[in-house]
């Protein structure tokens, strides 16, 4: 629980530091879980109450209808993780949030949360901070999948993140940038890696 708090702690001083009583209040509303593999963490239509912190594992947010699945997002050692929208406005889940690998999470409830940020105002600040952060990336995201073509989203997603080709089957980086399995297969045969 130390050490992951300590990665916690290393990553918000990142952003911003906080005083030596706003660390501990903090620090104090974690709690360390372990998941299995597959485990599903929030289901569509429910209510996110948790925010995670990956010590360990890798999860993924997607979305399932009769039709289709796509994968939206990919969390892993040391970043938050949750469905962010429905944490935040405490509405049902649209996604689903599940474990790819076994996990060790620090979780808080948004209960927990909202006591912090209405005691500290700089641990209100720190989280719009993460919030805005998360919104610029998500847009920057957006205009990737609008206006890439298939390779320059190969080529993308292996400069941001060259480490999950080993990491995560090829089938969800596949839905994660918006292409077929078999898009992808032609793509890792014939793009050079740089």
């Amino acid at each position: 629980m130390e050490k992951g708090l300590e990665q916690l702690k290393k990553h918000l001083f990142t952003m911003q530091p906080l005083s030596d009583e706003e660390w501990q209040d903090f620090a104090g509303i974690w709690q360390l879980h372990q998941y299995k593999r597959k485990a599903t963490l929030t289901a569509a239509g429910e209510t996110e109450r948790y925010l995670y912190f990956v010590l360990e594992g890798i999860q993924r947010a997607f979305f399932l209808d009769a039709e289709r699945e796509a994968t939206l997002v990919f969390t892993y050692p040391y970043c938050f993780s949750g469905i962010a929208d429905s944490l935040l406005t405490q509405l049902p889940s649209r996604y689903f949030l599940e474990t790819l690998t076994a996990s060790t999470l620090l979780r808080t409830t948004h209960t927990q949360l909202q006591q912090l940020m209405e005691k500290h105002r700089n641990i209100e600040k720190l989280i719009n901070r993460f919030t805005s952060f998360a919104l610029m990336g998500l847009l920057e995201r957006h205009v990737e999948l609008l206006t890439y073509n298939a390779e320059e989203k190969f080529r993308t997603l292996l400069k941001r993140s060259p480490h999950v080709l080993q990491l995560i089957p090829h089938k969800y980086l596949a839905s994660y940038i918006g292409m077929d399995a078999t898009t992808f297969s032609k793509l890792m045969a014939t793009v050079r890696i740089e």
